[in-house]
């Protein structure tokens, strides 16, 4: 709804269309309640979003600062419902999602504001869990969120997809955006929920639209939808009946679903008709390479650790290498896998890194290190989902 509306209104009235979204939504939670969820939801809350917008540029005073190419179709009552009315046919709501993302990340506004616009706009995180992305506070978060609307007023941003000359720097950044978004739902930063299959769903939805558009119909998109497929495709097998973590090794693999695999699997094979290699193909076939995996032990960690070396020159940093020094220990010798993680200095401290120390000293049998470990993870991490994971670990230690 805000895409839809901000595509009407202008991309300076981003606010207004905000706030005609909360009152919407507001509508929603005063009237449910004592009449019960309508059948249809959505479109429940696209027609009150519809009659406000209508409401508001009928009474208000400021309809001069609507887009002027408006201006002639809302003279009249007619001509106001049916622009209105057009907006939320369900090919105009992709074209407005599609539109807002490249608005959102146009290159006068700077990229780590890009990302949070979008975040916030499109993805409907909170400042608070996109700061925790960005390991970054939730006022920086929020200036940011103000300086790329400010930005998008100033310099009169239009919400249409750039020409050609434009797309592929543009591109680069929303692909970022929808994949933060994924990991944010693959792994969310929430204390109570570790996984959220909302956001998940909702970046493999954007990126579905990007492929439905010739102009960004791209291998990379393929590559990154690919990925997004083969992880989510897990989900059903990452938590117990209790809620509790499952790790990868004790997944029950009958339970991952298999269509969303082969569906994952297609669209890396399409990923690489082009000339392109992104990060995102590297790690889609990462965990194509899980994917077809029989068992945990019939893991091909050898392929992984060559992919994992292949993606740390690409994109080189703390986590990568993490990944990098785990499939070292699978591929050579738990020894040769804690001295990797030792080399990686930023990560001390870490509950990531200090869990993968434990799991490495718990395969050697010593369960003191290992334990030791475990309780730093422990006194890192916020999630209560894992902190329950890491006492079982510590238990099994003692």
């Amino acid at each position: 709804m805000a895409a839809v509306l901000t595509r009407f209104l202008g991309a300076d009235q981003m606010e207004l269309a905000e706030d005609l979204v909360q009152d919407t939504l507001l509508k929603a939670m005063e009237v449910w309640p004592y009449h019960g969820i309508p059948e249809n939801p959505s479109a429940w809350l696209y027609k009150v979003a519809k009659n406000k917008t209508i409401d508001y540029l009928r009474t208000s005073q400021r309809r001069h600062k609507i887009q002027l190419e408006l201006q002639v179709e809302l003279k009249s009552e007619w001509g106001l419902s049916s622009s209105v009315n057009q907006l939320f046919m369900k090919d105009e709501i992709q074209d407005s999602v599609l539109r807002m993302m490249f608005a959102c990340c146009h290159p006068v506004i700077p990229q780590e504001s890009q990302i949070a616009l979008t975040l916030k706009t499109l993805g409907g995180l909170s400042t608070l869990e996109i700061a925790h992305a960005f390991l970054t506070s939730e006022e920086t978060i929020a200036k940011r969120v103000f300086r790329a609307k400010e930005k998008m007023r100033e310099e009169h941003i239009r919400l249409d997809v750039p020409d050609p000359r434009e797309l592929a720097s543009r591109l680069s950044s929303v692909l970022k955006v929808l994949y933060l978004l994924f990991n944010e739902g693959y792994n969310s930063s929430h204390p109570d929920t570790l996984i959220r299959e909302d956001l998940c769903e909702e970046a493999m939805r954007l990126t579905y639209l990007l492929l439905q558009h010739p102009s960004t119909n791209q291998p990379k998109v393929n590559a990154l939808i690919a990925l997004m497929c083969l992880q989510a495709a897990r989900f059903p097998a990452r938590l117990n009946d209790q809620g509790m973590i499952v790790l990868l090794q004790e997944q029950d693999r009958t339970k991952w679903n298999q269509p969303l695999l082969e569906r994952g699997l297609n669209f890396l094979r399409s990923s690489f008709l082009g000339d392109q290699l992104t990060e995102y193909h590297v790690e889609a076939a990462i965990a194509s390479v899980h994917a077809i995996a029989p068992t945990f032990e019939q893991t091909n960690w050898s392929e992984l650790l060559k992919l994992y070396e292949l993606l740390a020159e690409m994109k080189p940093g703390s986590m990568v290498a993490l990944n990098k020094a785990i499939a070292i220990g699978y591929a050579k010798s738990p020894d040769e896998g804690l001295r990797a993680l030792q080399e990686i200095k930023e990560m001390e401290g870490h509950y990531l890194h200090a869990s993968a120390l434990g799991n490495f000293y718990l395969m050697k049998g010593d369960r003191q290190l290992a334990g030791r470990h475990f309780k730093i993870a422990l006194s890192k991490t916020f999630s209560k989902t894992e902190g329950e994971l890491l006492r079982q670990k510590i238990d099994a230690c003692a």
